[in-house]
């Protein structure tokens, strides 16, 4: 008999990834996705702990989902609630205390074990908990990708963070570093292309601190690994996040001049311009070291278009050190940009230092930052009018016989779809730009690629 899933994703794509993933090994025990919890026997909550006052969040909506299975239970229907990911890791034992009608609570490195957990559950009454950091890799345990893939498919590469910024919680809930073997990404990369990807994401925490064992026995780079993606078949594109500037190697650099299907686009976060403040964050570089980094991409990759983070008001940031973030900003250039008020993490280090800006001083601080980088994308944006660019189709659009697509840079192009379907690369001439899309027309005799 078939039951059903629910799952809610929050955050980053990397948890996107994980609630796939989690939907693809509850499969084989009969378990089928559904689009609401209200239909669900099994509702997942999967979190992110990096947004403000993420946990709250996460237990308003528990409540809410309790007064649903009361309702259920109370028509004689079975509803489980669990939550997984990074606010489970984090709060552990705690959210038992604070949530005790909850089923399961699943850290992000032992959802593999959504099968076992809920069979225990069933066999004993009470709450499953599993927020330990495995010896085992939870992808050891997967099965393998399988049905219809998306035209851009995520890919993790690598999880956990060493960096220990002072603002963030993931190396406490994400654990270590620790890269997959080249063999297993490839393999999981076949499958995607097979089930019709053409664009492959690869994630990480610190995803180009890639370190994974290859074929040969030898350790791989996130470079190396990204020319043997690039020579399987059906790949269009290949793009990476996140990234920090620590670990931009020269190899890694120099890909972005050499690798045809590598994506003229990286999100590269800086989060601060001033070095008193990257110092404060732990973050490892200098103003000058992103600089120069930004530097070497654009002289192998010249039309490369860069996206960052920014934290506004961290503490003991004075007007001179978010002066120095606004002048990075303006020689830089950013295609995107994501731009937030800091606001303390419990437990990290950032939360106690002394030196707390004003919400008044960061709200003001934020939206100055924020209107240049709009600025910025907006000039983006309408640089790309009259030029003619390949763009993947990604799938329908706002309207009737429209689809959308996305440029080598990440913008969204609206079009006619005649003739076009998913998958599809074709030539469009860019017609006209909007805040957050373009506008365009397939370009006249162009060709259509991607197709199987």
């Amino acid at each position: 008999m078939s039951k059903r899933l629910f799952i809610r994703t929050y955050g980053c794509q990397m948890n996107v990834y994980d609630s796939d993933r989690m939907a693809e090994s509850l499969a084989p025990h009969g378990w089928t996705r559904v689009e609401s919890p209200e239909e669900a026997d099994l509702v997942v909550l999967n979190t992110c702990h990096i947004r403000e006052k993420a946990a709250e969040k996460v237990y308003s909506e528990l409540g809410r989902l309790r007064r649903l299975r009361e309702e259920r239970t109370a028509r004689g229907e079975t509803m489980l609630l669990a939550v997984a990911g990074c606010v489970a890791q984090a709060e552990g034992e705690a959210m038992l205390e604070r949530a005790p009608f909850l089923d399961l609570v699943v850290g992000p490195q032992a959802y593999h074990r959504l099968p076992e957990l809920l069979a225990r559950r069933a066999r004993a009454e009470g709450t499953a908990l599993a927020t330990d950091f495995p010896v085992e890799s939870k992808f050891d345990h997967l099965p393998e990708r399988s049905g219809p893939s998306p035209v851009s498919a995520y890919l993790t590469v690598q999880e956990g963070c060493d960096k220990f910024c002072t603002f963030c919680v993931v190396p406490y809930t994400r654990g270590a570093e620790v890269s997959r073997p080249v063999a297993a990404i490839l393999a999981e990369a076949r499958q995607l292309l097979a089930g019709g990807a053409k664009e492959l994401v690869l994630l990480g925490q610190n995803v180009n601190a890639y370190h994974g064992e290859g074929p040969d026995g030898r350790i791989w780079s996130l470079a190396r690994l990204l020319e043997a993606l690039a020579e399987l078949d059906g790949v269009v594109r290949l793009r990476y996040t996140t990234s920090h500037p620590r670990d931009m190697s020269e190899d890694l650099i120099e890909a972005h001049g050499r690798i045809p299907q590598l994506a003229p686009y990286l999100h590269l976060p800086v989060q601060s311009g001033s070095d008193a403040v990257l110092e404060a964050m732990n973050r490892g570089y200098t103003a000058a070291d992103y600089r120069r980094i930004v530097d070497r991409l654009r002289a192998v990759r010249p039309d490369i278009a860069l996206s960052s983070d920014f934290i506004v008001g961290f503490p003991g940031e004075r007007e001179a050190d978010f002066e120095a973030t606004m002048e990075l900003v303006r020689a830089v250039g950013f295609a995107q940009a994501y731009s937030f008020k800091f606001s303390a993490r419990p437990g990290t280090p950032a939360a106690s230092m002394r030196g707390q800006v004003k919400e008044a001083v960061k709200a003001e601080r934020l939206q100055r930052l924020q209107a240049l980088l709009v600025e910025q994308a907006r000039a983006f944006n309408e640089a790309t009018v009259g030029r003619t660019v390949p763009v993947l189709i990604d799938g329908p659009g706002r309207h009737p016989g429209q689809l959308v697509g996305r440029t080598p840079w990440q913008q969204p192009v609206h079009l006619d779809g005649t003739g076009l379907q998913p998958g599809d690369l074709v030539i469009v001439t860019i017609t006209g730009s909007h805040p957050h899309s373009l506008a365009g027309r397939r370009a006249a005799g162009a060709t259509v690629e991607g197709r199987a």
